[in-house]
């Protein structure tokens, strides 16, 4: 198996309304997010060709993110929240009988991120607690 990354960076801002701090007021982040496949390559020898990966990111995330007012496209915007919201839309679209999602990590900072790897991952959660 090989895990496939792309690394993309949107800018974005938010406000955390169920927080109590300063991140409830409205503020923007420069995020880094990274898209990884885990999968086996084709008859070209790739997981996934990276340019088509980075179209479908741009087209499908990107775009609607990007300089935009997150609140508005998701609820209560936290990390973890836009690294559920990214993969639930790429998820279906790169999934195929060779490759899967593997994760999806986002940075608002330079050193604070969070990886989601799949609803699966809640339920093992869970079960723990």
């Amino acid at each position: 198996m090989f895990l496939l990354s792309k690394d993309f960076v949107f800018d974005a801002a938010h406000r955390l309304e169920k927080y109590k701090g300063k991140c409830e007021n409205l503020h923007g982040h420069t995020y880094r997010l990274r898209v990884t496949l885990i999968g086996l390559p084709d008859e070209e020898g790739m997981v996934m060709d990276f340019v088509e990966l980075k179209r479908l990111v741009n087209e499908q995330v990107i775009s609607l993110l990007d300089h935009n007012y997150l609140n508005q496209i998701i609820p209560q915007p936290t990390a973890e929240n836009i690294a559920r919201w990214v993969w639930n839309k790429l998820e279906p679209l790169v999934r195929n009988e060779r490759r899967r999602l593997y994760e999806v990590t986002v940075w608002e900072t330079v050193d604070s991120f969070v990886t989601y790897r799949g609803s699966n991952d809640e339920r093992c959660a869970e079960s723990e607690g």
